[in-house]
């Protein structure tokens, strides 16, 4: 049985732990936190799980939250004036082919947890560095790192031809709350996108007390969006800052946000990071490589809402690459594959998540056009499920120009108010 270490316990290290647990491999688990740590600890992220990363949870039976998570069936963007103003300047809601859900990592990774330990696997509950994991690939065939964004990702050098960002470009503030009035569209992804100041979002998510909703704050730093709040604010000046931000900048979500109070007393996250691509492959100081994955190689800015979806894709692609690997070995040659068959689908998210932060003209535009025609609205939410075809109209501004000129001779402009729910 080929034994294989797993050293991060985030959504991608445990679905590529637990898939290759079904698949009769040797599994070791490497990570500092226990199931009940991560319940009774702080809110992690936002996460929208789209239709083809709930499809591959379903089935390997790691999604038990269908009756309970609330189906989200469509995104809505709106587009604030950027001189103030109580209504937003355009509006449009695409619906999604796949209805979307979110379910609290709080309650996802302790049921996964839980879940590799009774299946057999070994969880070593520990921080890893450098030198642990060259004292554990001497016991293991392969090792990949899925630590996130921060310690161990440095041992992978950047791409710096993929990473252009060399400091954070949003200034993140999260809140889960209770008390919210629902969504007058329905179960949403809302995106209201301040020019030149950063997003709003808004969805409804499963969290540990039941349905609430998560209200992200992404504000570009020294902008009217950001609030600056004290070294170590609690969870309630958190809030504050989310409310203060979205009173003052996106009304209309404010009127459904203004009784709205923490879903519980640890509901609050606030911080921000760097997008990077780095190279897929690291040595240790003896010379053995060591494989990353997710975000711990290509790490995007949440603005495209596609962390928990790549998570969940790259545990796919590598569990596929390893037992197609046989009884091969798990070389430089065969890790460099395995990424390249991810980078195939992850390339098309950052260059995404590239456009949204930096908001080209061109994007507006479809904007505008998504208010007026139903079709560019729904393909647009369709794009967080699959984004590979924003290549061919969204990217780039010729493309987008000949995408917009194409609508515009085919279909008479509308609007369509019709709630997605």
């Amino acid at each position: 049985m080929r034994r294989i270490l797993v050293v991060g316990g985030g959504p991608s290290g445990l679905q590529l732990a637990l898939g290759l647990l079904a698949e009769d491999y040797d599994v070791t688990l490497v990570s500092p936190h226990g199931p009940q740590d991560v319940r009774d600890g702080g809110v992690l992220s936002t996460q929208c799980l789209f239709g083809p990363a709930l499809r591959r949870l379903r089935r390997h039976g790691l999604f038990p939250w269908d009756d309970r998570a609330p189906a989200i069936g469509g995104v809505s963007v709106r587009v604030a004036d950027a001189r103030g103003g109580s209504e937003p300047t355009l509006s449009f809601a695409g619906r999604l082919a796949e209805p979307a859900r979110s379910v609290d990592q709080r309650l996802a990774l302790p049921a996964w947890m839980d879940l590799f330990t009774r299946a057999g696997g070994r969880h070593l509950r520990r921080s890893a560095d450098a030198d642990d994991l060259e004292r554990l690939a001497a016991d293991h065939e392969l090792v990949v790192v899925a630590a996130g964004r921060g310690g161990l990702s440095g041992l992978f050098p950047l791409r710096t031809e993929r990473s252009p960002f060399t400091a954070p470009q949003r200034s993140l503030m999260l809140a889960y709350v209770r008390g919210a009035d629902p969504h007058p569209g329905g179960a949403l992804l809302s995106r209201t996108a301040v020019p030149g100041a950063g997003e709003v979002f808004t969805l409804p998510v499963y969290s540990l007390d039941g349905v609430c909703d998560a209200v992200l704050v992404e504000a570009v730093a020294g902008g009217p969006l950001e609030r600056h709040l004290p070294e170590g604010a609690g969870a309630g000046e958190v809030l504050a800052g989310v409310l203060d931000a979205v009173r003052a900048h996106a009304p209309w979500e404010y009127e459904r946000l203004a009784g709205a109070r923490l879903a519980d007393p640890r509901a609050a996250l606030r911080g921000g990071y760097t997008p990077a691509v780095r190279e897929p492959v690291a040595h240790l100081s003896d010379g053995t490589p060591v494989l990353g994955m997710a975000d711990t190689v290509v790490a995007n800015d949440p603005v495209t809402a596609q962390g928990a979806n790549m998570a969940s894709l790259c545990a796919d692609v590598y569990r596929r690459a390893i037992v197609d690997q046989g009884p091969g070995p798990f070389d430089e040659s065969f890790m460099r594959a395995a990424f390249a068959a991810y980078w195939r689908h992850a390339r098309h998210v950052t260059a995404w998540s590239r456009v949204m932060l930096t908001g080209p003209r061109h994007v507006w535009q479809l904007y505008r056009l998504a208010q007026r025609h139903q079709g560019t609205a729904d393909r647009f939410a369709d794009s967080f499920a699959d984004p590979s075809g924003l290549i061919d109209w969204f990217l780039h501004p010729e493309r987008a120009t000949a995408y917009m000129e194409d609508v515009r001779r085919a279909a008479p402009a509308r609007t369509s108010d019709v709630p997605i729910s």
